[in-house]
């Protein structure tokens, strides 16, 4: 039995491994809560906006993810951009708690372009909780783990009229997470490895009402598959949109976003993976509230246009 438990830890941090080679949270609605991978996107709407995301990841499933983040951003005058985020991220017995500061600088390029460039700076806290799992007997789980490592990253952002291009490195420092050994000869260690976020989304006008903003965000690490989403989105009346999402060989999205007045919005996806995971799950879930706090203000891309 003893055996088995300890099989069991060891299966579950290598799992977590293969988790955290992609350490950053995944989120469907990624063009809705841009600050949370490129610190150049604060500010760049204009206006202050607060944004709240909730995402649960293959339901049913035991202890499988589930991520909270909440993200202000603000213009402070026509080139700076400040942003603040927390998220909070849990796999099983792993917790990690992120905070950080955004900064952003406009360049104008031309009377239709501009380049914004952005610095992220601040940490996050790891916890695994061995002691959970009932191993106290073996030295190598007798406490459990808490850390705390700095993160620093960087980011690009161009607005062309309708199109848009962004890069980022949410991180570039390498912290330690996990490194365990145990009586049986089994090693783990877990470290930050530098992400890398590009993507492109241009805005189609089908008619008066109707536009088509077709998107693609690509993520990439070392140790990791490429992960790659094609999103394509029908903006009707300025007052909805709906749409979908490819990510892949791994999952379908159906999502909707509900714009009320000029002040909040409600976006929502139903993620349906395409791996063996949808025997046992029954999809995710993704809720996002955003929250204008300046309605009277008509952001930088409405008087763009």
């Amino acid at each position: 039995m003893k055996n088995i438990k300890y099989i069991l830890i060891f299966a579950i941090l290598i799992v977590s491994g293969k988790l955290f080679a992609q350490q950053e949270p995944s989120f469907t609605l990624y063009k809705y809560n841009m600050n949370v991978i490129n610190p150049a996107y604060a500010g760049t709407n204009g206006i202050t906006e607060l944004n709240l995301n909730f995402r649960s990841q293959w339901v049913n499933l035991d202890n499988s993810p589930v991520t909270q983040s909440i993200i202000l951003s603000k213009p402070i005058n026509d080139k700076i951009g400040l942003g603040v985020s927390i998220i909070n991220d849990q796999v099983d017995i792993f917790k990690e708690t992120n905070f950080a500061i955004d900064f952003s600088y406009k360049l104008q390029l031309s009377e239709t372009s501009d380049l914004f460039l952005g610095l992220k700076a601040g940490g996050y806290s790891f916890s695994a909780d061995y002691l959970s799992k009932g191993l106290q007997g073996d030295p190598a789980f007798s406490k459990n783990t808490n850390r705390f490592n700095a993160t620093f990253g960087a980011g690009a952002y161009l607005k062309v009229k309708k199109f848009y291009a962004t890069l980022s490195f949410p991180n570039f420092l390498n912290g330690q997470r996990v490194e365990k050994t145990n009586d049986l000869g089994g090693y783990v260690k877990s470290v930050d490895k530098t992400h890398i976020y590009a993507g492109a989304g241009y805005e189609f006008d089908v008619n008066e009402n109707v536009s088509f903003l077709p998107s693609v965000m690509g993520r990439f690490v070392q140790g990791a598959p490429a992960s790659i989403d094609l999103t394509g989105m029908f903006d009707i009346y300025d007052k909805i949109e709906l749409g979908g999402s490819y990510r892949l060989d791994d999952s379908f999205s159906a999502i909707a976003l509900l714009k009320m007045g000029n002040w909040f919005q409600l976006g929502y996806a139903y993620e349906f993976t395409t791996s063996d995971v949808k025997n046992y799950s029954d999809g995710t879930h993704e809720i996002m509230l955003r929250f204008d706090l300046e309605p009277n203000k008509k952001s930088a891309q409405v008087i763009a246009e």
